[in-house]
């Protein structure tokens, strides 16, 4: 599934001291974001909206990423020719 970042605003001192008595895991402190994130969503999204959602996941194969092409070498333009002034 794709996922996108979202941003909300909230208080930096309390945010600090959330981190400071996580024992400074950003790791666990992401972690208990996205479970938060999911209990939302299994709460607020009807259960036959979720099962399409995920049925459309795994139906869908991963697009194959494009190889980058190589950079274009600079324009070797001939230089001029037949000026006869």
């Amino acid at each position: 599934m794709r996922k996108t970042t979202i941003q909300i605003r909230y208080d930096a001192e309390k945010l600090n001291a959330i981190r400071q008595y996580m024992d400074k895991k950003d790791t666990k402190f992401q972690t208990e974001l996205e479970d938060f994130m999911q209990k939302l969503y299994e709460k607020h999204v009807p259960a036959p909206v979720r099962e399409y959602i995920e049925s459309r996941d795994s139906d869908e194969p991963e697009m194959p990423k494009r190889p980058s092409r190589p950079a274009a070498p600079a324009s070797q333009q001939s230089p001029a020719t037949g000026s006869d002034d």
